[in-house]
């Protein structure tokens, strides 16, 4: 199942006093990236990282996710979600 999850910061951080911790962070997304549990990674006009995980559900992605070491450090959080099927063409075709 593909997950949706939306960073979000939990308190105000001077990135540039973080760069080692950034460096970590690249390193573990990196190695969730090979073992194909972060599909996508992209940042957004808010410079949140969006990510595209494939998991069994949330549970499992809050997992992988709780190894990061922004989140480790409680200096970010993600919100979760489910991405189910799109179903609507159903309506337009007869199957």
């Amino acid at each position: 199942m593909k997950i949706l999850a939306i960073e979000k910061e939990l308190k105000e951080t001077n990135w540039e006093e973080q760069s080692q911790l950034l460096k970590k962070e690249a390193i573990q997304v990196y190695q969730l990236q090979i073992k194909d549990i972060i599909r996508e990674i992209y940042f957004n006009e808010k410079k949140q990282a969006i990510l595209i995980l494939e998991c069994q559900d949330n549970n499992e992605a809050s997992k992988y996710l709780k190894t990061l070491p922004l989140v480790q450090k409680g200096i970010i959080d993600f919100s979760l979600m489910e991405l189910n099927p799109f179903t609507g063409f159903s309506r337009i075709i007869n199957a």
